[in-house]
Order: structure tokens, then C-alpha cells, then sequence
């Protein structure tokens, strides 16, 4: 077959002198080709007409009502070109060989591929989510971390937040943090269909959300729109935002102390892709530049910060002032046992409700089974029940200044145990009211001054509690309280009161009003 080389040598050879004759003997053409070659510039396009194919035809149709069953039957039990040529084989006594319905099954397939429509999505009007996993080195090991990420349909701007877990509430802490994070609201937020958000899927886009992810919609003000089930390729930026993370933040692996430390680094890698050149179907743009404009047509964020966190009403307390949450059970204050409270769980805490007000809060329990338990819920309780001191694991494992162990060694040695551990209990209730700062410091001028009572630490306690008072009488109450229930005091032993008179420099009253 003639080249557009071997035309032009020809006809510049023809323009020349050379005649027709001595072009085919030096060429090695006949003089028809030559004559063909005179007449046209290039090489023309042959159409030749399609051949019959004896054997395959009468299973053609075959072919195709298999190809077209295909298409409603699951993806990884669909025919082949090997299948399909055995079928025909086995069922049809089809002669002919597998590379004709090899050819033929690959061209209806391209026949029948999807193409697509360019999109071009306004300003602040879309933002896609997703969740991707990488690993990632900490102290003890490496470990996989999922990550949520959420990319605007019209900028690109990326947005990455590491999480503990793909739960509802981490996708509520991540959206959130987005929104944060850009500084607006777009007026659709799409998804997948993760269970997580959409809890079932009914007819095309009709999707029964998550109350908890629609609450998060209405406080925002944007629309929960999802992907067809198993199209992914519906929210790209996202898609993409993902494979980006995985291939140029996380390689090589990242080496950290914490979440909180791979968190910082993520931030800093948003903001370095604002600067990326994007070389889109459209035309390049500059991230930065875009991301503007989104900004400029989103909805500014609300005023109260939506709270990011299931919840689960009317959960029950047990005898052991604990409450069930995600396997796991959580400490309450005694004045709420055998009542029903509200659970709060959020991606780092859980918190307690009863009437409106949170009534204890504990780090969220990422492993199954455990009972995550405050000590000073069950203060209260050892007035009747002093031995669980040594019994109880909540008291037991519970870490204090040495000086408290020291006090109540001393406190057994002049009350003997049981009378002593009594005392300690009494100190330890101080906690209930005022701060582990101010009790410690009440402990340790007592020992100093030989004071190995509960009342003095008690009388010492509140004296530095009025006098801090009125040092500083408009101060908030210090993070350190944990108030929960007023605990009160017994009446203290008169039996001892001809000691005190006996020795008075001991006289705690004395001390305290010197």
C-alpha cells in the first residue's frame, strides 16, 4: 500500500519529465497505480463492504439477547467472549472458532460503552464528600487512618480532616469542620449512599437520611443530594481529592505522634493546593482564584454551632450509675441512678443530659466492652460503703496527689482502719465542691501542722475557698470543680473535744482564725 511519501516521490519525479512509463520501471508500479497516483493528492480512503460472516451470522442474534440479559444480571456474573462461545458451542452446535465472537462481543461492547456530557457547575453551589484510608506511622505502629475529605464541584478546593472512625458522628464533625474550615455553605452537599448518612435507599435519588445528618442540613441550610447506587464517577472532585491525598500527601508514609499532629499537616497541605494550577476540560485555572468565587456565592455559616453528635434519648441507668453507649458503659452521678437520661456521643467524648443540663462527660471509648467510670460519681456513695476504697477499681486505679495517700495512712494510724478510711472518704467528697488544686493544698498544711483529722482538712478546705472568693469575687468557677451533689458533712466526734481543749496549739479552729 502506497504511503503519502510514496505519492509525493511520484509526482514530484512526474512534475520533473519523467513519463508515466519510466516512473512504473523506476518505481516498480504499474502504469494504472502511476496514472492513480497523478490524479490524487494523498491517499483516498477505501470503503469496502462489509463481508458476510457464514458462520456467525445465524448466532448473531444469540449473541445479542445474551449481551442484553447481561445487562440486568450482577456485575461479576456476567458472560465473557469464552462463555458466551461455549454456550454456543454446547447449546447451539455453533462450528465456527472463539476469536470470531471475541471480535464481535468486543464491538457491540463498544457499541454500547457510556459516554458523557462535560459539566460545568456554578459558583458555591456544590460541594462533594467522601471517605478515603491510608496508613499512617504513630509511636506504636503503623495503622490505618480513614479520612474524610470534601472538594468543591467548582474549584477544586480541598478540604481533609483525619478521623477515628467513619461513623455518623465522625461525618458530622467532618462536615462541620468543612464548613469551618472554607468559611460558607454550599447549597448541595453530595454523597454516596454510606449507611452512615443515607440509612436506606428507595426509588432513583430518594434516599431515607440519617435525623441526625438532616439536622445538620436544616442548621446549615443546604441540600443532602446522593449518587446513583455504584457510581461513583457522579462526584469526581471528591473521587479525585481522595486518590490525590493517598498518592502525594501520604507517600511517602506519614510518620506523626497523633490524629491531632496529622490533622495540622493536612490543614497545611488544603491550604498549599490553593496555589495548584488545575488543567481542566475548560481551560487551566488557579485553585485560589476559583475557590473566590465559590466562597462569594456561598451561604455565610449559622450563628450557633450545630452539635456535631448522635443521639439517643430516654437511656436508662443501672444499679452501678452507668449508662449503655456504642458497647460500652458510662459513669453518672448518683442523684440520676434508676432515672432516664440522654446520651450525646461525639467523635472524641460522651456526654450525659438529664433535663437540660450535661451531668458528666467522659473521653469517648474506641474499644468494646469497658466501663469508663469517674470517681467522683461515686463519692457519695461511700459514706455507707467506705471498704470499696480498696475494692472498688474506680477508686482503686484512681491517680491522686501522693500527699492524699499519705494523709490517709495518717488517718489510719490514729483512727485505726476502718475509722480512718471513713475520715478519707470525707475528705475525698471535698472533691464534689472545690478543685483538686485547692483540696491538695488544704491536705498539705494540715499534715504540716500535725492536723490528722477530716474536720480540719474540711475547715481548711473552705477557708482557702472564701478567701480565694474574695480575692477574686467575680472569677467563673474553676474547670477543676466538678460540682455534682451537695455532700453533707457529719457532725464531728465530741469525744474529742477535751483533747482540743487539752492541747491548743492543735486546735484546728485556731489555726484557721490566727
Amino acid at each position: 500500500m502506497l504511503t503519502v511519501d510514496d505519492y509525493g516521490a511520484i509526482r514530484r519525479a512526474h512534475r520533473d519529465g519523467m513519463s508515466i512509463r519510466q516512473i512504473s520501471r523506476e518505481f516498480g508500479h504499474t502504469r494504472k497505480t502511476v496514472r492513480h497516483v497523478l490524479n490524487h493528492a494523498e491517499p483516498q480512503t477505501v470503503w469496502t463492504r462489509q463481508r458476510k460472516a457464514p458462520l456467525l451470522g445465524p448466532v448473531e442474534p444469540i449473541i445479542d439477547r445474551i449481551l442484553a440479559d447481561d445487562e440486568d444480571a450482577p456485575a461479576k456474573q456476567r458472560h465473557t467472549a469464552a462463555q458466551i462461545h461455549r454456550r454456543l458451542c454446547e447449546e447451539h452446535d455453533y462450528p465456527g472458532g472463539y476469536a470470531q465472537v471475541q471480535r464481535y462481543v468486543l464491538k457491540h461492547r463498544r457499541r454500547h460503552r457510556e459516554t458523557f456530557i462535560p459539566l460545568g457547575h456554578l459558583p458555591g453551589h456544590r460541594l462533594e464528600a467522601d471517605f478515603g484510608h491510608i496508613h499512617v506511622d504513630f509511636p506504636e505502629g503503623r495503622k490505618p487512618v480513614p479520612f474524610l475529605v470534601a472538594a468543591w464541584a467548582y474549584s477544586n478546593a480541598p478540604f481533609v480532616l483525619a478521623l477515628p472512625f467513619e461513623r455518623t458522628e465522625a461525618i458530622l464533625e467532618g462536615m462541620v469542620a468543612a464548613f469551618e474550615f472554607f468559611g460558607g455553605v454550599p447549597r448541595e452537599v453530595w454523597w454516596d449512599n454510606p449507611r452512615t448518612v443515607a440509612t436506606l435507599i428507595l426509588k432513583g435519588r430518594e434516599r431515607q437520611i440519617h435525623p441526625r445528618y438532616a439536622a445538620l442540613a436544616s442548621h446549615h441550610v443546604f441540600e443532602p443530594k446522593f449518587c446513583m447506587p455504584a457510581r461513583g464517577n457522579e462526584k469526581p472532585d471528591a473521587e479525585s481529592t481522595v486518590k490525590a491525598v493517598q498518592k502525594r500527601f501520604a507517600t511517602p508514609v506519614p510518620r506523626v505522634a497523633d490524629l491531632d499532629e496529622l490533622n495540622t499537616l493536612l490543614h497545611r497541605w488544603c491550604l498549599a493546593e490553593r496555589d495548584r494550577i488545575v488543567r481542566a476540560l475548560s481551560g487551566p485555572f488557579t485553585i485560589k482564584d476559583r475557590l473566590a468565587e465559590d466562597l462569594a456565592s456561598a451561604s455565610p455559616l449559622p450563628q450557633d454551632r450545630f452539635e456535631a453528635c448522635v443521639i439517643h434519648p430516654a437511656v436508662g441507668v443501672d444499679k452501678y450509675q452507668s449508662v449503655a453507649f456504642d458497647g460500652n458503659r458510662y459513669s453518672v452521678p448518683r442523684a440520676f441512678a434508676f432515672g432516664l437520661v440522654t446520651v450525646k456521643g461525639f467523635v472524641d467524648r460522651v456526654a450525659i443530659v438529664s433535663q437540660g443540663q450535661v451531668v458528666a462527660t467522659h473521653g469517648r471509648s474506641l474499644e468494646k466492652s469497658r466501663m469508663i467510670l469517674d470517681p467522683l460519681h461515686f463519692l457519695a456513695t461511700l459514706d455507707r460503703k467506705p471498704g470499696s476504697l480498696d475494692h472498688a477499681p474506680v477508686f482503686r486505679d484512681w491517680v491522686l496527689p501522693a500527699c492524699f495517700a499519705d494523709f490517709r495512712a495518717r488517718l489510719e494510724r490514729q483512727h485505726g482502719p476502718s475509722a480512718g478510711a471513713r475520715q478519707y472518704a470525707r475528705v475525698l467528697q471535698l472533691l464534689t465542691e472545690h478543685p483538686m488544686t485547692r483540696l491538695s493544698t488544704a491536705i498539705e498544711t494540715c499534715v504540716s501542722e500535725q492536723l490528722d483529722t477530716a474536720d480540719a482538712v474540711i475547715r481548711r478546705t473552705r477557708a482557702l475557698a472564701s478567701i480565694e472568693a474574695a480575692k477574686h469575687p467575680k472569677s467563673p468557677i474553676s474547670s477543676e470543680s466538678f460540682t455534682t451533689t451537695r455532700v453533707d458533712v457529719p457532725p464531728p466526734d465530741l469525744s474529742r473535744f477535751d483533747q482540743l481543749l487539752g492541747h491548743g496549739d492543735d486546735n484546728p479552729v485556731g489555726v484557721l482564725y490566727a
